[in-house]
């Protein structure tokens, strides 16, 4: 069976004692790795350009640029690298604000380290992640238009033939961006609620995602909307 794949972690945090519980927390974890550590937005840009790393922790109240500037020129210049927000800050301009920029995931910072661990290495893999104490919020603001979003019958072809998704699969996902419950989207597309949550799962599966939100926000992120 062969090793999986080291996962080369730089954290940006302001809070020395945030830093300390994190390099604790990952102490025990073989897969991680912590390659360097920044105080503040400009030096963790920096050090991120520099290092390369797989994974940037980032919170989003720091000296000089804030996290979501330091999100979008990270991105800019490599936007193969995962940023995971771990922030306390939950209010929907940050939150969106942050998915705007390029933001993987989105984590409270009352998450248990057990469920980071695990955050990191599923986003590592290609998902995408958001708070569950936020998500409620995401998908209201998908469906409130707080992201504009395109047609149901102008999903991008792009987007189905990248995950390989049928064109019910895309139609069922649309409706799960547009806040639409199983029940609502069996009534909307005359099938029955179990077809619908067979499809459901079809999707999550081909995004790599848990749950509906995430499936919303790994379309946002992958050009669907």
């Amino acid at each position: 069976m062969s090793k999986l794949r080291e996962i080369n972690v730089l954290i940006i945090e302001d809070h020395a004692l945030t830093r300390f519980g994190l390099k604790k927390a990952f102490d025990s974890v073989d897969r991680i790795k912590l390659i360097s550590e920044a105080q503040d937005g400009e030096s963790g840009v920096e050090l991120t350009k520099k290092l390369k790393p797989d994974v940037v922790l980032m919170d989003l109240g720091l000296p000089g640029i804030n996290g979501i500037e330091a999100i979008r020129q990270i991105k800019k210049f490599d936007n193969r690298i995962k940023i995971i927000v771990l922030t306390s800050h939950n209010t929907e301009n940050e939150v969106w604000a942050s998915i705007d920029a390029g933001a993987n995931a989105y984590c409270l910072k009352n998450i248990e380290p057990e469920r980071l661990i695990q955050v990191i290495e599923s986003v590592y893999d290609g998902a995408a992640w958001i708070d569950p104490a936020i998500a409620d919020m995401v998908l209201k603001g998908l469906a409130d238009g707080n992201i504009r979003t395109a047609p149901l019958q102008e999903i991008s072809p792009q987007f189905e033939e990248k995950l390989q998704l049928t064109r019910r699969e895309s139609q069922v996902l649309r409706l799960i961006i547009d806040g639409c419950s199983n029940a609502e989207i069996a009534e909307k597309l005359f099938v029955s609620i179990h077809t619908v949550k067979a499809h459901v799962c079809n999707i999550l599966q081909k995004l790599s995602v848990d749950d509906r939100t995430q499936a919303a926000i790994k379309a946002l992120k992958e050009g669907l909307i």
